[in-house]
């Protein structure tokens, strides 16, 4: 496969991927929700996943079973450590398993990574059998012209969205200082929706968005300490100072 045809692999699973969040959504709240931190209709995390299991799991074709686990444990590390760069990029949790049992650090949990060995499966019989049937009706020249224009909306898309992100993190700081991590999250969400459209879009799409204030909280606690503890040691350096000098005088005489 061409480089060409790995990006529009990538985005015809990120495309895949947010559907998929969309139809989730849609059933349980029974409304429309753009997913995803970009504005366009796909979700990145899905893109790479699938180009990581093409890559690793098609040898497992004839074994189900063990296409399965490793799917689902190769889909499982991805989103942990998604969550956890996003978390240190932008200061805010973008999804949080911790109310799931089974969970690791709540950023994964035992019942989205069954799902993710199901989609491993899915991806080997179904899906790459589809893109591949789909591209091989193309000339070489269209899959390249189509893939040039899809990195150029994806390259402003991410550029654009990077932007609106940015100002949540600024947001979120401006609450650094209060002690109630749930009112805080309820006042960045409600400063949030009275910005842009596209920040009012990140609010939707990340319902249970919480922004790492707690970390922050903790590290305002420790800071204050340590303050705590150093004042204490200069009251102390001070005391012996205060009889040095003393004994010195009590010399002198």
């Amino acid at each position: 496969m061409t480089l060409s045809e790995w990006f529009l692999f990538f985005i015809g699973y990120s495309f895949i991927g947010w559907s998929i969040e969309v139809i989730g959504v849609v059933i349980n709240q029974k409304k429309f929700v753009n997913r995803g931190f970009l504005i366009g209709p796909y979700c990145p995390i899905y893109g790479v996943g699938g180009i990581i299991m093409t890559l690793t799991l098609t040898k497992y074709f004839e074994h189900p079973v063990t296409l399965f686990a490793m799917g689902m444990f190769e889909c499982a590390i991805l989103e942990y450590f998604t969550s956890y760069i996003m978390e240190k990029l932008f200061n805010a949790r973008w999804w949080d398993y911790t109310k799931y049992k089974y969970n690791i650090n709540g950023r994964i949990c035992l019942e989205t990574m069954i799902p993710f060995g199901l989609l491993g499966c899915v991806a080997i019989y179904l899906i790459n059998p589809f893109l591949n049937k789909w591209l091989s009706l193309m000339n070489i020249d269209v899959i390249n012209v189509l893939a040039i224009i899809m990195v150029t909306i994806f390259v402003v898309d991410i550029f654009v969205s990077v932007k609106v992100i940015d100002s949540f993190k600024k947001t979120t700081m401006q609450f650094k200082n209060k002690d109630n991590t749930e009112e805080i999250t309820k006042k960045i969400r409600a400063v949030l929706s009275s910005k842009s459209p596209f920040t009012k879009r990140l609010v939707d799409a990340f319902p249970n968005l919480k922004a790492a204030i707690a970390n922050i909280k903790n590290e305002l606690i420790r800071t204050r300490r340590e303050l705590k503890n150093t004042k204490r040691e200069l009251k102390s350096v001070h005391k012996k100072l205060n009889k040095a000098e003393n004994k010195i005088k009590k010399y002198k005489k």
